[in-house]
């Protein structure tokens, strides 16, 4: 499984960064993955400057490649505003205009990290809408992280429970998927065959 965290926290360290790497480790411990880590921060000029000229720089298609090839998301974003950050909405804008396919049907747990737990509504009026848009899967538990969740109980619960369930969406839809066949038109029928088969016999 190759499992890929999109994490657009700005301190260092960071809470988000974090959120991301327990929610990685718990998906990795329902079923083995390849985790990589996107930091939105490190892509923030060249996010800006593929918006100016169209092309993304190469730490910047990078990323596009490797949340395209992902079999599953991990996305944690700091709230701003009651709603997720501009570095997050403008990576996925820039994603969607190179590739409005690349989200399409790709598991996708949604994750935010804020100062009070009056925020936590951002994952369904924000954070769920934007990725059904962009008719990405995603698992039913997002995962809020409040400043005074870190240590509690409740936390371990929800990060638990997302990531069994974006283990078992994975794993879903991968053997959902079809398996390459022979091409149908390697076993048709000559047609000289089939008429013969209509001429009376004897």
């Amino acid at each position: 499984m190759r499992l890929v965290v999109v994490s657009a926290g700005l301190s260092v360290p960071s809470s988000t960064r974090l959120l991301g790497d327990r929610l990685a480790a718990a998906t990795a411990a329902h079923t083995p993955a390849d985790v990589q880590v996107v930091e939105l921060r490190d892509l923030a000029v060249e996010i800006a400057h593929n918006f100016t000229n169209g092309f993304p720089g190469r730490a910047l298609a990078d990323a596009f490649d490797a949340v395209t090839a992902a079999d599953g998301l991990i996305v944690v974003t700091p709230v701003f505003s009651a709603s997720y950050s501009g570095l997050f909405k403008s990576f996925f804008d820039t994603l969607s205009v190179s590739d409005s396919e690349a989200l399409a049907g790709k598991p996708v747990l949604i994750a935010a990290t804020g100062g009070t737990a009056r925020h936590s509504l951002v994952l369904d009026h924000a954070l769920r809408p934007l990725f059904s848009y962009l008719k990405a899967v995603v698992v039913p538990t997002g995962v809020y992280a409040a400043s005074e969740d870190w240590g509690a109980e409740g936390l371990d619960g929800r990060v638990e429970r997302a990531a069994g369930e974006l283990a078992a969406l994975t794993a879903g839809l991968s053997a959902a998927r079809p398996r390459p066949t022979r091409d149908s038109f390697e076993e048709v029928t000559p047609f000289e065959e089939r008429l013969a088969a209509l001429r009376p016999t004897g």
